[in-house]
């Protein structure tokens, strides 16, 4: 289902002041709010308000989203829309270039550890023409006993 637009859900226009939305926010707000409306729908309502007014109070989300709309620059690489996450590497980027952007990391997987570096010398003939070496890295290992 497509979004709203922000402006739309606080009921102002465009070119709305700080104080205006923050006025518009707070009326609706309390309105929807899930502790006083016990109505059905009134808990997403709530959310939806919530983001937009994150999204209008702040000058940079607000300028992205008037410029891109919903679907702009992820605020980063890596992260979905203007919620934020983190950053999960490159394969992250590439797949919000190819339509894989919607994901959301898993936070109970695994995380990458640290990059592990090694010098090694080789002759500049191969480096040149290539060579192959057998190199050991060694790794510390939880024991479960």
């Amino acid at each position: 289902m497509a979004k709203r637009d922000y402006y739309e859900v606080l009921g102002v226009n465009k070119s709305a002041s700080k104080d205006e939305i923050k006025k518009a926010y707070r009326k609706l707000s309390k309105k929807y709010h899930p502790d006083i409306n016990k109505e059905e729908g009134a808990d997403e309502k709530f959310k939806e308000i919530s983001e937009a007014y994150e999204v209008l109070s702040d000058e940079n989300k607000r300028a992205n989203y008037d410029q891109f709309g919903h679907d702009g620059p992820q605020g980063g690489f890596g992260s979905q829309g203007f919620g934020g996450s983190d950053f999960g590497g490159f394969e992250d980027i590439f797949s919000s270039f190819f339509g894989g952007g919607s994901r959301q990391r898993d936070p109970n997987a695994p995380r990458k550890g640290d990059d592990l570096q090694y010098t090694m010398t080789i002759t500049f003939e191969e480096a040149v023409f290539g060579t192959k070496k057998e190199i050991s890295i060694k790794k510390d290992v939880t024991c479960h006993t």
